[in-house]
């Protein structure tokens, strides 16, 4: 299998003035392009070269591992992110969000302050584990909540490329911009199917 950039739902300069066009030429035209590259060349002919994504990323380790995982996390944050977002989530990613956190300012008060003070590059998530119970996470590097067997509903990257250029040093800033242009519709699939998000997020 061949692993392929997925190409983003929007238009370059779409995310502006939370992203801009610079940022995204960098970010998903080299850094998660240098991921699938370097991906495809440490699996060719190996025993895991017919792997899917997912699987490289539940059961590969090292130089595998982490651009598996970078690959999946950078395509499932572009997934996450949309011009001007969806208002606010409905129906039962709104119930989960309540039971769980008991409030929506309260989920982003948890969410906002994990990306902010994580400390180093790495992610910050929304989860759902086996039970249905929402948490929220941050892993370092290429870490994904896959490895602990909990699903993936939105992340926000915390790597300084994924801000540098537009927020220099200020994170918390970034973080602040990018719950305005969440994609709750996205967030609501990966509760709802999340069996369907490996082909939501490589646009297989």
């Amino acid at each position: 299998m061949t692993h392929k950039l997925p190409e983003l739902d929007f238009a370059a300069d779409a995310l502006a003035p939370f992203l801009t066009a610079e940022t995204l030429s960098f970010h998903h035209g080299k850094h998660h392009d240098g991921y699938v590259k370097k991906l495809n060349k440490a699996i060719e002919g190996g025993p895991l070269a017919s792997a899917s994504l997912v699987e490289l990323v539940k059961k590969s380790d090292g130089g595998v591992f982490n651009n598996a995982a970078q690959h999946y996390n950078h395509s499932f944050y572009w997934r996450c992110i949309a011009p001007g977002g969806a208002k606010e989530p409905t129906g039962d990613l709104k119930k989960a969000i309540e039971s769980s956190f008991g409030s929506l300012k309260d989920l982003h008060d948890a969410f906002t302050s994990g990306a902010a003070k994580h400390f180093g590059s790495g992610w910050a998530w929304l989860t759902a584990d086996s039970g249905g119970k929402l948490h929220v996470r941050t892993t370092s590097d290429a870490g994904c909540p896959l490895t602990d067997g909990e699903n993936p509903l939105l992340t926000c990257d915390v790597w300084e490329h994924a801000y540098y250029i537009d927020y220099r040093n200020e994170r918390p800033r970034y973080v602040d911009a990018f719950w305005k242009a969440i994609n709750w519709n996205f967030v609501t699939l990966a509760l709802a199917k999340p069996g369907d998000v490996e082909k939501a997020i490589l646009g297989k």
